[in-house]
């Protein structure tokens, strides 16, 4: 971090801080002009975790039975924003049972009473409109049996948030943290007595935002299909919260909503979850259905790619692919080395998958998530497809930009006599290798079968220079590749026919086969699984093809194939393993 960065840095976290201290000083809500409704919706089995104090946050657990959140020391940065964040509010609120009830009226209460008056480190403005966002969903779950001394307290508390967001808004960071920060004082505005006048600065600030920050095909700049999911998500609320006070968004506000609904469609699996790309997961169990549900949006996407997705889909089968060069900028804090990887879904069952974001297991995991061969594509000789800058800081998170990306992502989609086809190539290896990587996916319009082809090129005089010069440092030998495709944690997996197919059971009971036709080896290794909200990553498999590059061309083809005896159509009542991690230390 540069001198700069950390005097920006510092005079922000100053100001935070007297905003907060002012805001805490200042004229109190009263009430509600409205009943609020508890929109967002958390986990029960996450819940009832809490309420047995088990708190897991960040990767870390915490046991902590009878003790109250702001005692413990914090296991790190991340640990302390998620509890400052008040997510896990909509779990307790899932439970409902007097329990959790009691349980959050101790944190929000001591919360207040510890860091209320503009202390402590929740005072950003991204982390108070997120915690004043749950604490008016669930305010009603938590004044229920409260004294009018402790409901003032609240309100003032509620106040102080509106406030503070009215004067701090704009130093949150562009992107999600300020969809967060205006939806959080838009709620005030409209349904705290006391606090009307924030609610127009806030709406038409949100247009603005949606307009700025919404590209014309639905996405936004970091390509992460989850933080679409999370801002498409506050819009709905928004809008439902203006409506509901008989007034409309911004007109900006409602074309954004118009924008993302198709993309995130096209960025759903048959299973209903997201795909797994720049450092997002398959999102909360029914909150993309229902974001789209409240959207009330029925239109799907155009042919094309959505925010830089392309998607095959036919039957029960689901494939999406990364076809656009990878974020850049302060956009790629948290983006990875996906460029023409894949994920593929049968039914609600994933198949193959990228191992995901590492953020909340350390340094080291966060890393190597982004790296290429976490991901269900080809890798060159040890080498990313895109690599990692030097190292700074967003907040108190330690990141690096991508550099050296892909710039030219050619695509096309197109029909075949028999099924879909894909077809992509990105130069992430021309400038260290002189090769370009080149990906072929065809899916049958059953799809019961996709067939791959990848392929390295060295097209332009300068690239067979290049290559040349590659392989006389090895003597020759060849440049190593492997092409992965990660298996999802619940697939069974063994190699079959003599070390010619790998066999792939699903929990749903289709058999899936895996084949190539080509010099690589075929070899089951080793792999993890990357998901938020475990407590340390879930060993899977991985399917690899190995080989060399020895000539200006090296084509490698596989297929994957549902088993001939696999049922057309078959009634999965398999249960899925539960989310939550479990509590053993």
């Amino acid at each position: 971090m540069s001198i700069l960065e950390r005097w920006q840095a510092e005079s922000s976290r100053l100001l935070n801080r007297y905003h907060a201290r002012r805001a805490a000083r200042t004229r109190a809500a009263t009430g509600f002009v409205s009943r609020p409704e508890p929109r967002s919706v958390g986990s029960f089995a996450r819940g009832r975790q809490l309420s047995a104090g088990n708190l897991l946050f960040a990767g870390h657990l915490v046991q902590a039975p009878g003790h109250s959140p702001w005692t413990l020391d914090a296991p790190d940065a991340a640990f302390e924003e998620e509890l400052h964040g008040f997510h896990w509010l909509d779990d307790l609120a899932a439970v409902g049972e007097p329990k959790s009830r009691r349980t959050a009226q101790a944190w929000v209460w001591d919360w207040i009473a510890r860091y209320g008056r503009g202390t402590g480190p929740g005072w950003t403005p991204e982390l108070a409109g997120r915690r004043l966002i749950r604490l008016i969903h669930h305010a009603l779950f938590l004044l229920s049996g409260r004294t009018s001394e402790q409901s003032a307290i609240f309100f003032s508390a509620l106040g102080a948030h509106a406030i503070f967001l009215s004067r701090r808004w704009t130093a949150s960071a562009p992107g999600l943290g300020r969809f967060e920060a205006l939806t959080g004082l838009l709620y005030a505005g409209l349904a705290l007595k006391g606090m009307e006048v924030e609610a127009q600065p806030a709406r038409a600030a949100l247009g603005r935002e949606c307009e700025t920050r919404i590209d014309a095909q639905g996405g936004v700049a970091t390509r992460n299909p989850a933080e679409l999911l999370e801002i498409f998500t506050l819009l709905t609320w928004a809008q439902s919260a203006l409506e509901e006070a008989d007034q409309r968004p911004a007109e900006a506000h409602e074309a954004a909503i118009a924008r993302i609904a198709p993309t995130l469609r096209a960025l759903r699996h048959s299973d209903g979850g997201l795909a797994r790309f720049h450092g997002g997961g398959r999102g909360i169990d029914g909150r993309l259905d229902q974001a789209l549900a409240e959207s009330r949006i029925r239109k799907r996407q155009a042919s094309g790619l959505a925010m830089g997705f392309a998607r095959l889909s036919a039957g029960r089968t689901s494939l999406i692919v990364d076809a656009a060069p990878p974020p850049t900028g302060a956009a790629s804090f948290n983006a990875h080395a996906s460029t023409l990887a894949f994920e593929l879904t049968s039914g609600r069952r994933p198949l193959i998958v990228n191992c995901g974001s590492g953020a909340v297991f350390g340094e080291a995991w966060r890393q190597a998530g982004r790296a290429t061969p976490s991901h269900s594509t080809l890798c060159l000789d040890g080498y990313s497809s895109a690599r990692l800058g030097p190292a700074g800081f967003v907040g108190a998170a330690k990141r690096e930009m991508l550099v050296d990306v892909p710039t030219k992502v050619p695509v096309e989609i197109s029909r075949a006599s028999d099924g879909l086809t894909f077809q992509g190539a990105h130069d992430g290896y021309v400038s260290t290798h002189g090769l370009t990587h080149a990906r072929t996916l065809e899916m049958t319009f059953d799809g019961r079968g996709v067939v791959g082809e990848d392929l390295l090129l060295a097209v332009e005089k300068a690239e067979k220079t290049r290559f040349d010069r590659r392989m006389d440092a090895v003597s020759l030998s060849g440049l190593p590749f492997q092409v992965r495709f990660h298996l999802h944690p619940e697939v069974d997996a063994e190699v079959d026919l003599g070390g010619a197919a790998v066999s792939m059971a699903l929990r749903s009971g289709e058999i899936w086969v895996f084949r190539h036709d080509s010099d690589a080896e075929l070899t089951l290794e080793p792999s993890v699984y990357l998901e938020k909200g475990r407590l340390r990553p879930r060993g899977t498999l991985q399917v690899v093809l190995s080989g060399r590059a020895m000539e200006y061309a090296t084509r490698v083809r596989w297929s994957l194939a549902k088993a001939q005896e696999t049922a057309i159509a078959i009634r999965d009542l398999a249960r899925d393993e539960p989310d939550d991690a479990p509590t053993e230390p």
